[in-house]
């Protein structure tokens, strides 16, 4: 296309330049050059309309190579927006993980700290359990042959205990001038007897023959009950003392025992010199002298009874104390509140009032008889039996009503 637009171009020039002659005589190749100028104008055109053809595609997919662009331009800019949030990210990463690495680092070396706190605890630990294995084993050992040095001592005390008593009677009465008898002259041969105000007092000495004691009450019991042949002998006193180890009376519930006409107490080789002073005490009345052995124990055994009779008044009173409140609780909880009403404005109207009690005046026990016996009738009228029994041996068997049929 250059060329033919150079070769038009030389064809023009060619023609500004034609002079007349030239013009007429050589109009011929002029024409001929025309012919081929205008071919080669076609073929121009043809090519520049080829090259506009071109050029309108180039120019379409110059617009679409630009719209490419912008998109190309649009995403690269997300891409740049993603890539330095990326990298904003990645650089948090790194410093977390630099964080990390350094706290991962500080753990190993506590681990491996605490590591080394562990195995030094556990061979303090290992060590003070074997020390305490050992003072255990030691312990054990000690009580062991501390049980066995006391059930030793035990045994070597229960079997002097006879001798340690004997002797240590003697010397409370070598001491408070008391007469020991070393052969009583009654029959039951006792371990020890005494003589303070004509009669003779009877200590024998008690102790186990093994090392459980869990028998020793029982053995004590039976012992008490064998000791009326003491009790039986003229001018006996009926107070008998049964001398225990110390060490056994955590096991003895019981102390005293009311056997009839004797009683037995049971008393430790320690208490020995104050019972026996208070024995000899009875010498010092001139009113004890002058009673016979039979009269202090009438007097002493009235006294006991009243004593008896006192606390279980007092005990029976108490039970049914504790029965009268209660039903009077029962009454305000169970019944219904217009009968309780009633019952209460009753109760403010009733009053009570026993026997005054005067000074000058004597308490008549003819009268109290006579009144018990009105009781008695009024009460068997109504169908209560009362029986005459002691209140010591009868009173818990003792029926309410008769028996429908009797």
């Amino acid at each position: 296309m250059q060329a033919d637009m150079d070769s038009l171009k030389l064809f023009l020039q060619r023609i500004k330049a034609l002079s007349f002659f030239e013009r007429l005589f050589g109009w011929n190749a002029v024409r001929n050059q025309l012919i081929e100028a205008a071919a080669n104008i076609i073929s121009i055109q043809n090519k520049l309309d080829h090259q506009q053809s071109q050029a309108n595609m180039l120019q379409v997919q110059l617009a679409g190579c630009t719209e490419s662009n912008k998109n190309l331009v649009t995403g690269n800019n997300q891409l740049q927006l993603e890539l330095a949030t990326l990298k904003e990210r990645l650089s948090t990463i790194e410093k977390e993980g630099r964080i990390l690495k350094e706290e991962c680092i500080r753990l190993k070396q506590e681990d491996e700290f605490r590591r080394g706190e562990h195995s030094n605890a556990m061979f303090t630990l290992q060590s003070i359990k074997e020390q305490i294995q050992q003072e255990r084993k030691t312990e054990v050992e000690e009580r062991t042959n501390a049980e066995l040095a006391r059930i030793r001592n035990l045994k070597e005390t229960w079997m002097h205990h006879q001798t340690r008593v004997k002797n240590n009677i003697k010397a409370v009465c070598n001491k408070h001038t008391i007469e020991y008898i070393d052969k009583a002259p009654f029959k039951g041969e006792p371990d020890n007897a005494l003589k303070i105000g004509e009669e003779y007092i009877v200590f024998d000495a008690k102790s186990p023959g093994g090392d459980d004691l869990t028998h020793f009450p029982n053995y004590i019991k039976d012992q008490a009950e064998k000791a009326k042949k003491y009790a039986r002998q003229d001018s006996v006193k009926s107070d008998i003392f049964f001398v225990v180890p110390s060490n056994t009376l955590e096991i003895i519930h019981q102390t005293c025992y009311c056997l009839g006409d004797f009683t037995i107490y049971i008393v430790s080789l320690e208490s020995l010199e104050p019972v026996i002073v208070c024995l000899k005490k009875i010498e010092e009345y001139e009113f004890a002298e002058q009673l016979s052995p039979e009269e202090r124990e009438n007097i002493c055994r009235v006294i006991g009874k009243f004593a008896h009779l006192a606390k279980r008044r007092i005990q029976i009173d108490s039970f049914f104390a504790r029965q009268f409140i209660e039903i009077a609780y029962k009454c305000e909880t169970n019944l219904p509140e217009d009968i309780l009403e009633k019952v209460i404005e009753y109760e403010k109207a009733e009053k009570l009032n026993p026997p005054l009690e005067k000074r000058t005046k004597a308490i008549n026990i003819r009268e109290l008889e006579k009144d018990t016996i009105k009781l008695d009738a009024e009460a068997g009228s109504k169908g209560i039996v009362i029986e005459d029994l002691l209140i010591s041996n009868g009173i818990n068997s003792l029926p309410l009503y008769k028996r429908n049929s009797e």
